[in-house]
């Protein structure tokens, strides 16, 4: 299998990381690259395994050392993900799953062009406010932030292979555990037909030459 980083994304509250969450628990063909930030971490996360919390000073000097496959500043706060992180999920054969927003998405894809985009969608704005106000941690200055952050990742929509209308979690799941696997078959398939396309025009080669010199 030639395993590859698949990205999802979607506005604040679109569910890309309960769609991350549920392939990993899931699928045994995909790890998590664990992402480093520099806010501080929320009850019940830990460091190394939810994320790698940094100062800004060191999440800086990683940035200058380009460690980073990509990197941004969310809502005040850095995210980057590192390099030697996704590397490392990728040579024990798993595919990469990155919950990343649309100007990290751009940049890892820079860094990685074999990886996967797939866009989550609400299927209402009133979804979208009403899954930013139930997890209870924006004020009104905050979901505002939020909601215009989340006009801006919508005209980015055109930019990914993939778009997952998330109305329903377990269907929307599904659709996204159906685009790994058609994503591994071509993944799989094309270095197979490279060669085997290469064998057949060896072997008309041969006989056009036979041929030819036959003719002079």
């Amino acid at each position: 299998m030639n395993p590859f980083p698949l990205i999802l994304s979607s506005p604040s509250g679109g569910g890309k990381t309960t769609i991350a969450r549920m392939l990993l628990e899931r699928r045994p063909d995909v790890g998590y690259s664990v992402s480093c930030t520099t806010r501080a971490p929320r009850p019940g996360e830990r460091d190394g395994k939810d994320y790698y919390f940094l100062s800004t000073d060191e999440f800086a000097a990683r940035r200058s050392r380009d460690e980073f496959a990509e990197w941004a500043n969310v809502h005040g706060n850095m995210y980057g993900t590192l390099r030697r992180e996704v590397e490392q999920v990728l040579s024990l054969g798993r595919h990469v799953i990155m919950d990343i927003d649309v100007q990290g998405a751009r940049q890892f894809a820079r860094a990685f062009p074999e990886s996967v985009l797939v866009f989550l969608l609400p299927p209402s704005t009133d979804v979208l406010i009403g899954r930013l106000r139930a997890r209870q941690t924006e004020d009104d200055g905050k979901l505002l932030v939020r909601l215009r952050s989340a006009r801006e990742e919508l005209r980015e929509v055109g930019a990914y292979q993939y778009v997952v209308v998330n109305d329903d979690l377990e269907h929307a799941y599904k659709q996204v555990a159906s685009i790994v696997d058609a994503e591994t078959v071509r993944h799989r398939r094309l270095p197979l037909l490279d060669e085997r396309v290469a064998e057949l025009i060896g072997a008309l080669d041969r006989q056009i030459h036979g041929y030819s010199s036959n003719q002079d």
